[in-house]
């Protein structure tokens, strides 16, 4: 469960700074550029939506490599790579394989309980 977890959190991550550098680049674009009206819109709240797309792909991609070692912490920081995700971006068509590749992840982490090291988290 330690390895799905690593690698789906890392694949999420990687899929999530795509999604990220679309939404930040969007942000941007449009505040260079001008709106155009029912076309290209500002988002509401452009700093919220700049700060999470940087962390919530780092967040996955910090968890899902913590997920051998520390499944707890790991599994933490996935669902909250997810958490953030949907904050930033919602559930859409770009979103959901990154979203549900971390929620997955972190459910892992969080399943595999105590690990064969003599560190176990609970």
């Amino acid at each position: 469960m330690r390895n799905a977890a690593l690698v789906l959190g890392i694949i999420a991550g990687i899929f999530g700074m795509v999604v990220g550098f679309f939404g930040y680049g969007y942000t941007v674009a449009v505040e260079n550029f001008g709106e155009i009206e029912g076309l290209a819109e500002q988002a509401e709240n452009v700093g919220e939506l700049r700060i999470l797309a940087v962390l919530s792909p780092l967040m996955a991609i910090a968890g899902g490599a913590m997920a051998r070692a520390r499944a707890l912490w790991g599994g933490i920081l996935l669902l909250a790579s997810a958490a953030a995700m949907y904050q930033a971006f919602g559930f859409g068509l770009f979103t959901v394989f990154p979203l549900s590749f971390a929620v997955l992840a972190g459910l892992l982490a969080l399943a595999a309980g105590k690990p064969d090291e003599a560190k176990a988290h609970f």
